[in-house]
């Protein structure tokens, strides 16, 4: 059986992971008091197979129960059942965003401000985000990117990574993405917007990505780039970085860009990494023509 605990940061998303796992076949519950995770799983494992995967949330809308959790995770230890722990983060910044967005108040704001909620759970969660399984910080990402980030992991059943990559290109007209962590400019390459059968096309279309990497400096470029991005994961995800933006540039971000930043996601997803793939500003020319 897949036992699995949700927790992690209020308006991080467990509310939403709870729904896809239950999309998936999970059997689900939502703030079950830690006390009683070790009777529910007894219970669950006594079906004979009948239910075969099961997931809780739990945090600290349990208030003082809450601290129960970690006697109870040694008695799930010590009962033989093993589990895994999914805990949902994300930046301080956006958790506030989303707590202004729904006028909601922080479970442990008490009339205080969400920042000063913000910092006493983390206190709390501090050691049970050390113990998890699994670490998903959601601060950048899309529902449906979440969605396929738990479809990896419990339904696909890939290999996980803490260190989610986000691959994007852009145009440096518009401006590099303000949360870029590595950032390439591809402007060196021939440029398919002076070419009068590719220009209004973009690096998704397949005449535009076959010319731009039918040049052997795009294929060297794409090889060392790779290689680097190889070498980096295990020492972002040693030092405990749970987001890697790699943002490609050209001049617009509709030719270049987008061909190499499609080959990247390519070459990284072959390898089974947690990646996303965006282009920012590829349809951007375009609207402006209207």
């Amino acid at each position: 059986m897949r036992f699995v605990i949700v927790t992690g940061m209020s308006g991080a998303g467990k509310s939403s992971v709870l729904k896809f796992l239950e999309d998936i076949n999970f059997f689900c519950v939502d703030n079950l008091p830690p006390a009683l995770i070790p009777k529910f799983a007894e219970l669950c494992f006594e079906q004979g197979g009948e239910i075969d995967k099961v997931a809780i949330g739990a945090d600290i809308r349990g208030g003082k129960l809450f601290s129960d959790l970690f006697s109870v995770l040694s008695i799930l230890e010590q009962q033989g059942y093993q589990y895994e722990i999914l805990f949902l983060d994300a930046s301080d910044h956006v958790l506030i965003k989303r707590y202004k967005e729904t006028r909601r108040n922080h479970p442990l704001s008490r009339g205080g401000s969400v920042a000063d909620g913000i910092l006493k759970e983390r206190e709390i969660l501090k050691e049970v985000r050390e113990k998890a399984t699994y670490i998903i910080d959601t601060s950048q990402t899309l529902i449906r990117e979440l969605k396929e980030q738990i479809n990896h992991i419990f339904l696909e059943n890939r290999q996980f990574e803490s260190l989610m990559i986000t691959v994007c290109s852009f145009g440096f007209k518009y401006g590099i993405p303000v949360d870029s962590d590595l950032v390439f400019d591809v402007r060196f390459l021939p440029n398919p917007f002076y070419i009068q059968e590719l220009k209004e096309l973009t690096g998704n279309d397949a005449p535009v990505f076959d010319y731009v990497m039918g040049f052997k400096e795009s294929k060297i470029f794409l090889d060392k780039l790779v290689d680097m991005v190889e070498f980096l994961i295990p020492q972002y995800i040693k030092e405990g970085k749970t987001n890697l933006v790699i943002a490609i540039g050209c001049t617009g971000g509709r030719h270049r860009s987008v061909t190499l930043a499609n080959a990247l996601y390519r070459a990284l997803e072959e390898k089974e990494h947690n990646i996303l793939l965006k282009h920012n500003d590829v349809e951007k020319d375009q609207r402006h023509k209207r």
